[in-house]
């Protein structure tokens, strides 16, 4: 979708807007959502961050998905300018060298590329807020972007809550492990620690995640994994994340940890990699608790992403299988 076929659907007499879920844990799911609940999310978030009038937004994500809609929702409601430039893995690259960008919004892979570009990476430095969702903010990326002078934000949340619902920042005085939600939202924790989102202004229903959470007695929270990513396996519960992250440091390739059924586990672990299985299966052996270290290595000539740069479960656990 194009920017002129969103506004020609924004325009219309629907009350309602088509998308699709990210489709990070299965297939993209159409959904239909109420075009004064985008409205709403898209004020939330302005008079969060500041914005005003005249400030200019980037627009760099593709229309298809909820986070590049709400972008044009945000200029729109809030009268700023839109600077649209094709969805790249660069997003910078082409930016004009006399534009002045006041809020942009990036997934966590274009953020990676354009810091290892010294233009682009000055570029970004400019962006006077950088919002970063629809995946996790690796610490080796969060420690370069702590050193960033102007605001940058790791956002929380899901197409049912239109765009983000919580903001943690990444620099600054007030840089933070843990997300607060904006004021019209409350939370709360499932018997099996899964987070409960009741956002009457964005979503209609109260929302029960699969996200593993941890809430501060402050009413912040932080997100611990995925329900759908615990490996059950000899009876010990692996979460698919954590192992992913205690990794992150030693394992330069690509990877992604998944599961496969096993007669004698139930589950085990198994590790997708780009890059050497021998390699891979040395460092885990050296970093990794003996019960967390993949049963099965397996080599893959592209870890599977979502359109949005989120890891593809579903086809993860499929390339698993085989």
């Amino acid at each position: 979708m194009d920017l002129e076929a969103f506004l020609k659907e924004w325009n219309n007499d629907s009350p309602t807007v088509l998308v699709h879920t990210s489709g990070s844990t299965g297939e993209p799911k159409p959904m239909l959502v109420e075009k004064k609940r985008m409205e709403a999310s898209a004020r939330i978030t302005c008079e969060f961050l500041g914005l005003k009038k005249g400030d200019c937004a980037l627009l760099c994500m593709p229309l298809d998905y909820i986070a590049g809609k709400m972008m044009v929702v945000r200029a729109l409601v809030q009268e700023m300018q839109l600077l649209v430039i094709e969805p790249s893995g660069h997003p910078m690259q082409h930016i004009p060298s006399d534009a002045r960008i006041d809020f942009a919004a990036m997934v966590p892979l274009q953020v990676y590329n354009t810091l290892q570009v010294a233009e682009e990476r000055q570029r970004l430095m400019e962006v006077r807020h950088l919002i970063i969702g629809g995946g996790a903010v690796d610490d080796a990326m969060a420690r370069e972007l702590n050193t960033f002078p102007n605001a940058v934000w790791s956002t929380y949340g899901m197409t049912e809550t239109l765009s983000h619902v919580a903001l943690r920042r990444l620099n600054g005085s007030d840089v933070s492990e843990w997300y607060s939600p904006f004021p019209s939202v409350s939370l709360s924790l499932t018997d099996d620690n899964c987070l409960v989102i009741d956002a009457p202004l964005v979503c209609a229903e109260r929302l029960i995640t699969h996200d593993v959470a941890e809430l501060s007695p402050d009413g912040r929270f932080r997100i611990l994994g995925r329900k759908d990513n615990v490996i059950c396996s000899g009876g010990i519960k692996i979460q698919m994340e954590e192992v992913e992250r205690l990794l992150r440091p030693y394992l330069a390739s690509p990877y992604l940890i998944t599961k496969r059924k096993d007669e004698k586990f139930g589950e085990i672990v198994v590790l997708l990699t780009e890059g050497n299985i021998n390699d891979a299966a040395t460092i885990c052996r050296l970093h990794l608790p003996k019960h967390w270290q993949p049963h099965c290595y397996l080599h893959v000539d592209r870890i599977p992403l979502t359109g949005t740069g989120k890891p593809a479960r579903g086809e993860a656990q499929i390339l698993a299988k085989n």
